[in-house]
């Protein structure tokens, strides 16, 4: 197995101040009703507590839906203008708090300095992209032969359940509460209990900018999504993370609610045989090792030509050799930890599966516990070879720094294996013919396909979603023209003389 490196100058001295964040419920910030509570360590060393939230259950929940409930008829009426300035509000409050969003989520979330510095500076321009929405809610007229005006509006859903996970914990979130709240819905939010502190901080920037008390609550536990999926109130709930949640969720919803869901993948990076080797290596390792693997959109499977496996699989060895694992604020770390020590024995589990099945292992393949790694979840780069296209490894998400390389022999076989696989979110080709790129964006089964560019990354003005068992599909997620579409119902009315 290769060796990586590893950072050397981590701040030896521990943290010891614990954040103590709380639901907030009907305007109030308020205990778990049990008084049961949660611990989030540092990913990075997890002899630092950084968070103690409250640990919910079925009745916080539903003091939380009856808060958005009563709510919900004020500020459905409420002008657009109204709306349009508490988001862009709240956006300069988060702009406002910047270094402390970002420093807490290197140490509640375990990212990168970098990384965490462009996730806090994305977020607010969310809300302000969201806050113009408030304006575009238009319907249309329609010609009739029978009746002088026929004409459609846009209401709020009511109550939307908001259900986020821990990878992008401000971003996803504002992508999800900003238009909900821009349609004039209530929102009961439910942040992933790996980090209550900075979905606190998002729903504390909203209370500041004058959020009316009860618009947006807030329920923090390991157990809480289940009871708000159940309640009948909550008109939709839109969540991001695994597929085994997201299938409880759909199957719970039923008809007359609705739901969107965006889950896992295991995304592709197809290397054609006219590809560049070098502009390859870069894609598959920004599209793997980015935010060490734990991204949706993360390549998982690395499918290249026969003619030049051999090149681009040594100059990927070689980018993965060159990452330095370390807390995110040390300025020599590329990679940092992942979340919990569940993700490490996730990834030990997939590795023992594939050598099992006779996968070899290039790079990698065992946790790093090196000087002052010891404490963290640190995992390297690695890279699995010999592996069949119908393993489970291949097949399955595994969420982590973990990928697999696969030899292809043309670009029919190459789209064959693609889509191979129940997941369709993310793809990237590599290739420098337009012909053979048109073919693979029209024929790989994905939601988004990416050409000489990695699998990972959004745009705002741009849908974002998967087919398959990627999502529902009915709703792309977040962005584009069609954001609205999720969190408004649409009325058709024909007016008489």
């Amino acid at each position: 197995m290769g060796q990586l490196a590893t950072a050397s100058c981590y701040v030896e001295k521990i943290v010891v101040t614990t954040n103590e964040v709380l639901n907030r419920i009907g305007g109030s910030r308020v205990p778990a009703v049990g008084d049961s509570t949660f611990e989030r360590r540092n990913p990075a060393d997890r002899r630092d507590v950084v968070t103690l939230a409250p640990n919910s259950d079925e009745r916080d929940v539903r003091l939380a839906v009856d808060a958005a409930t009563e709510a919900s008829g004020v500020w459905k009426r409420t002008t657009p203008t109204l709306r349009a300035e508490i988001l862009a509000k709240a956006a300069r409050m988060l702009q406002d708090k910047n270094e402390v969003l970002v420093n807490d989520m290197v140490r509640e979330q375990g990212k990168l300095l970098v990384d965490a510095r462009n996730e806090c500076s994305r977020t607010p321009r969310n809300l302000e992209l969201y806050a113009g929405e408030a304006y575009r809610l238009t319907g249309t007229t329609f010609p009739s032969d029978d009746t002088p005006l026929v004409y459609s509006v846009l209401d709020p859903v009511g109550v939307v359940g908001v259900i986020t996970p821990w990878n992008f914990p401000l971003n996803l979130a504002s992508r999800k509460i900003g238009p909900a709240l821009a349609a004039g819905n209530t929102v009961v939010f439910k942040p992933s209990p790996m980090a209550p502190l900075l979905g606190d901080h998002l729903a504390a920037a909203f209370e500041e900018a004058g959020l009316p008390a009860g618009v947006l609550n807030v329920v923090h536990g390991v157990s809480a999504g289940a009871p708000l999926v159940a309640d009948v109130r909550v008109g939709a709930v839109t969540f991001t993370g695994s597929n085994a949640t997201g299938a409880k969720i759909h199957s719970v919803m039923g008809i007359g609610r609705r739901v969107q869901l965006e889950l896992g993948g295991k995304n592709p990076v197809v290397v054609l045989a006219d590809a560049d080797p070098a502009t390859a290596a870069t894609v598959i390792a920004r599209s793997s090792f980015a935010l060490a693997g734990q991204a949706c959109t993360g390549a998982g499977r690395i499918l290249v030509d026969r003619l030049i496996f051999d090149d681009v699989l040594q100059r990927v060895i070689e980018l993965a050799r060159a990452y330095v694992l370390g807390v995110g604020t040390n300025a020599l770390a590329t990679m940092g930890p992942l979340v919990d020590q569940v993700a490490i024995e996730s990834m030990e589990a997939a590795i023992s599966r594939a050598t099992t099945d006779g996968a070899t292992i290039a790079i990698g393949g065992a946790r790093d516990v090196k000087n002052e790694l010891v404490h963290g979840n640190f995992f390297p780069p690695t890279i699995i070879t010999n592996v069949n296209r119908s393993a489970w490894v291949s097949c399955n998400e595994v969420f982590g720094p973990v990928v697999t390389f696969e030899v292809v022999d043309g670009i029919n076989d190459a789209i064959e294996s693609a889509n191979s696989v129940r997941f369709g979110l993310s793809a990237a080709v590599c290739t420098r013919d337009l012909k053979s790129a048109q073919q693979c964006a029209a024929e790989i089964q994905a939601g988004m396909v990416r050409i000489n560019r990695p699998t990972v990354g959004a745009a705002f003005n741009a849908p974002f979603g998967g087919i398959k068992q990627s999502g529902t599909g009915t709703h792309k997620e977040q962005l584009g023209p069609t954001v609205m579409d999720f969190y408004t119902v649409m009325r058709t009315v024909w007016l008489g003389n």
